[in-house]
């Protein structure tokens, strides 16, 4: 049923009226707008010559190739803009961005403004520290400044957890990932609070990664997808499709072996991250839940 469902809407139809505003927008001007980050690996990231690449660049190269065929136009133009943290879901809710193609969760208050693909990774905030700190959970960290970065689901979890424990942190805001490595590393926060996926290769990147570590507890589950246009149900089922269809051919594995178990492009850092439990269900029964329990 799936493969019956992939083939029908990925197939081109002679004449057809496209569904899609996103897919008629993209037919009338010829060029698809994908939105990346700079500086995420694995997830998107700039090699040594300044190109885009990561694991969701390559998903969303499946899809690109998947809209190529839906229009009948393998010449399709492909812009690329770089976004952040505080940019990505603007320019998605504004239209400038076709395909946010970077890090980013799904949560209920973003698809206020944006939609999202079915789900392509499945990660877990925790905490970096110092290890000399003895930091286990975040209650070790009442009173303490904590950082994380702007913008993300993971300050926003700071905000919650601090509210509801009455902890005292005093939250500290980076700009990006790396500044906001830079506030635990001064010394300016006892904590980094992230995704366990970027805090490992941020300790591949540093001098003396034994010097820190990273909690046991989890305190979120965060299920990353493909940003896209709101209220664009055509597009989406292109989208979700194309997605589906690497999960059902198998071909999400070497994607993931890729990126996750071999030494990545541009930086030779393997961060020997075999897929999760939760992901693998995933693969299996593709989904679009917001709930992260629903991953549990």
């Amino acid at each position: 049923m799936l493969c019956l469902l992939v083939g029908l809407l990925t197939r081109p139809v002679q004449g057809e009226t496209l569904d899609s505003s996103t897919l008629r927008k993209i037919r009338d001007t010829g060029v698809i707008v994908l939105g990346y980050r700079v500086d995420s690996a694995p997830f998107s990231y700039l090699d040594e010559k300044l190109r885009p690449i990561g694991y969701s660049l390559d998903i969303c190269g499946h899809i690109i190739r998947a809209i190529k065929t839906r229009l009948e136009n393998p010449d399709l133009e492909l812009k690329l803009v770089a976004v952040s943290s505080a940019t990505r879901m603007p320019l998605v809710a504004n239209g400038s961005v076709d395909l946010e193609c970077g890090v980013t969760t799904h949560t209920v208050e973003r698809q206020k403004t944006q939609a999202f693909s079915l789900t392509t990774f499945v990660a877990e905030t925790r905490l970096l520290s110092k290890r000399s700190a003895g930091v286990r959970v975040l209650a070790d960290l009442r009173g303490k400044p904590v950082a994380s970065t702007i913008a993300t689901t993971s300050i926003q979890l700071l905000h919650q957890a601090n509210l509801n424990q009455q902890l005292g942190l005093k939250i500290l805001v980076g700009q990006d990932d790396r500044d906001a490595f830079r506030l635990l590393q001064s010394g300016r926060a006892a904590a980094y609070a992230m995704d366990d996926v970027l805090l490992r290769m941020l300790l591949l990147s540093v001098a003396n990664p034994g010097d820190y570590e990273i909690s046991v507890e989890a305190f979120s589950l965060e299920p990353y997808a493909i940003g896209l246009p709101r209220g664009d149900a055509g597009f989406k089922a292109l989208v979700d499709a194309s997605i589906a269809g690497l999960y059902q051919r198998g071909e999400i594995q070497a994607i993931y072996r890729k990126w996750f178990e071999s030494p990545i492009a541009s930086r030779g850092l393997n961060l020997q991250m075999p897929m999760s439990e939760a992901f693998k269900r995933v693969i299996d029964k593709p989904t679009d839940a917001v709930d992260p329990q629903h991953y549990r």
